[in-house]
């Protein structure tokens, strides 16, 4: 079993997977901090100041208005839609970015697909055979 175990996880598609999985944690990481760090404190300087991470609806009673967004959280139940629209904008910039990594994935294996294959040089031996083949074909005619 720990043969096959082995054989298994060595394998190149596991192996792809794994690195995958890793660059892709090392770029959401990179995306969520352009989103956070860059691109909303952009919408909110251009909404006049506004900070979107701490826009919430109370659902509680203990909740007081103006509290940041991770206090409410800690004193009563809250709907953080704040929260939920920069994560919104961060999904929708990690899928823009793989749909653009895609197509040019795509481009490029298209063209390479379009390249004429290299015709095989045939062997003088077979010419040779080729043509006897030809000149007594010709005298039988």
């Amino acid at each position: 079993m720990l043969e096959e175990f082995k054989k298994f996880a060595l394998r190149g598609n596991v192996v792809d997977l794994a690195v995958g999985v890793i660059i892709g944690a090392a770029f959401g990481a990179i995306v969520n901090s352009l989103v956070q760090d860059v691109i909303m404190p952009i919408i909110g300087a251009i909404t006049g100041g506004l900070d979107f991470s701490n826009y919430y609806i109370p659902l509680s009673s203990k909740v007081q208005p103006g509290m940041p967004y991770a206090e409410a959280k800690k004193v009563g139940a809250v709907v953080g839609y704040g929260q939920f629209l920069t994560l919104a904008v961060n999904f929708t910039i990690i899928a823009f970015v793989l749909f653009m990594v895609i197509r040019a994935m795509n481009t490029l294996k298209s063209k390479e697909e379009a390249k004429p294959q290299p015709v095989a040089e045939v062997p003088t031996d077979v010419k040779l055979l080729t043509e006897i083949r030809d000149l007594l074909a010709s005298r039988r005619a």
